[in-house]
């Protein structure tokens, strides 16, 4: 959704508000260590989606959680807001940090191919240029480096 000044800040109070409702007002065990992770309000502030974090293995329960709520938080959200309609709510799990958690075990796990000496362009270093007997890797690199460079090294 494309946003400016005045939707930020109408996206930012609801976020705050509603934040707030789900802490402090709403007492469903299943929404214990739900997090608003963000909020989307319509321009006419008729329709609202708040994006809702949990543990990966909870997403059925705390759904069903909001949806059994979704009527006492519109309403306390409606006086908490004070605006002139009160927004309908779509709830929607956020499995960015889900996402992110799996990415983060990923790198952590580092193939041994990523730890492999590479030149300046990228290329893997290979471990017969030292003299072992191979000479196409001396060979490729006369044939790689330009023309200006073999008449200053003769």
């Amino acid at each position: 959704m494309k946003q400016n000044q005045n939707s930020r800040r109408t996206n930012q109070l609801a976020h705050e508000k509603l934040a707030t409702i789900m802490l402090f007002e709403v007492s469903d065990p299943d929404l214990q260590l739900v997090t608003i992770t963000g909020v989307e309000v319509s321009v006419d502030r008729s329709f609202m989606r708040a994006y809702v974090s949990c543990d990966a293995s909870r997403y059925e329960e705390v759904s069903a959680a909001l949806e059994r709520a979704k009527g006492r938080i519109r309403s306390l959200l409606g006086h908490a807001l004070g605006w002139r309609v009160t927004p309908e709510l779509a709830f929607q799990i956020d499995t960015t940090t889900d996402e992110a958690e799996r990415i983060s075990r990923a790198l952590e796990n580092v193939p041994p191919t990523l730890g492999v000496e590479k030149d300046e362009n990228g290329y893997p270093i290979a471990a017969d240029a030292e003299g072992n007997g191979d000479d196409t890797a001396d060979e490729t690199a006369i044939d790689v480096a330009p023309a200006g460079d073999e008449a200053e090294g003769e």
